[in-house]
């Protein structure tokens, strides 16, 4: 439907056992059961694995944290005790590089090149089903800002082109992919053989260790660790951090995992469908909304979003301020913006390529 299009952002014999094992547990979260032998056995081969990440991951080797925040936002609540196996992550959010070379290879067309299909909006014209996306733009001139009206549907908007059909990647290789939806996020997962993290993957990575800490280095918020909005959002910026927009992957300091902008740059796609907090998820391992049905936001009850994760660029403490872990937002699968991106994980049990 187009409305979810423009939508805005605003969980046998020994060797089957031992293949089980090795699917869904870690370091640090092997069964109490079995013999000594099977633990230490799996021990190492969860240890072999984890020195086995692929390029450019960093290996997490699970636990018990405490997901959301009870003093946030109300789709942050209620915070809950949960854990994670181990996982392998990408340090960097996926690149306009990456996704070219997966393009290259593939053909894919992204949602956002695609026209919208006439027999689903048979009273539009052709001008208006033709491919975009959504992109910001900043209010100009002393007249009232409406609420979310810096967001126009340009057409010719998309990931080659991420401010409309004039602009295009040149010297923004090493730029997070924008204007990328669910599909073609898991599009991209599929061919680079890992997956989107679920929330708790996403969250417990972000903290960087740092369990009970508000933001991704410590309480403080400080423009200088990640690429947020200094200023008046959505009217002036003040640059401090010596972006307007997107910055190159990697620009700020890593968290404690050695993980780059899980704080800012732009939103992160997962797994899990949204619904307002976290209840029933309390002492659940790996726990992950994934039912559509279960899917709900109170802003757009008819429409089934996915969670993103990390804020963006456009975050700013006096508009948005979910440049935290525990932070989330919903988002329609099937829309991408100028401020969303991706990146991936690989589990044990999958295939190393």
């Amino acid at each position: 439907m187009k409305t979810k299009r423009i939508t805005i952002v605003l969980g046998c014999v020994f060797s089957g056992l031992l293949a089980a094992f090795l699917l869904h547990n870690s370091l640090g979260f092997l069964s109490n059961s079995g013999s000594s032998h099977a633990q230490q056995y799996l021990n190492q081969e969860t240890k072999d694995f984890a020195n086995r990440c692929p390029e450019e991951t960093i290996w997490i080797g699970g636990g018990t944290f405490r997901i959301g925040a009870d003093d946030q936002y109300v789709e942050e609540q209620s915070a809950e005790d949960v854990s994670v196996n181990g996982f392998c992550i990408d340090k960097y959010e996926v690149t306009n590089a990456e996704f070219a070379k997966f393009v290259e290879e593939t053909g894919y067309v992204t949602i956002a090149e695609r026209p919208l299909p006439a027999e689903e909006f048979p009273n539009l014209s052709k001008e208006q089903l033709a491919p975009g996306s959504l992109v910001f733009v900043p209010p100009s001139g002393n007249q009232p800002i409406l609420e979310l009206s810096w967001w126009k549907w340009v057409r010719g908007a998309n990931w080659k082109h991420p401010e409309g059909p004039n602009s295009d990647l040149s010297g923004k290789e090493n730029y997070p992919v924008v204007h990328v939806s669910y599909e073609d996020a898991e599009a991209y997962a599929k061919w680079a053989g890992k997956s989107l993290p679920t929330e708790a993957q996403w969250e417990f990575a972000a903290r960087g260790g740092l369990k009970k800490a508000i933001f991704s280095w410590g309480n403080q918020y400080s423009a200088d660790k990640a690429n947020t909005w200094q200023g008046l959002f959505p009217v002036y910026n003040e640059k401090k951090d010596g972006y307007v927009g997107a910055a190159p992957v990697g620009s700020f300091p890593a968290n404690g995992y050695g993980l780059y902008d899980m704080t800012g740059n732009v939103w992160e796609w997962t797994k899990d469908w949204y619904r307002v907090g976290h209840q029933g998820k309390a002492h659940k391992q790996n726990p992950i909304v994934n039912n559509k049905s279960e899917s709900f936001d109170p802003r757009e009850p008819g429409v089934a979003k996915h969670v993103i994760k990390g804020g963006s660029y456009l975050c700013a403490p006096n508009y948005c301020s979910r440049y935290r872990p525990s932070a989330r937002e919903a988002q329609a699968p099937d829309s991408g913006t100028s401020h969303i991106g991706f990146r991936l994980v690989k589990l044990p049990g999958d295939p190393l390529t």
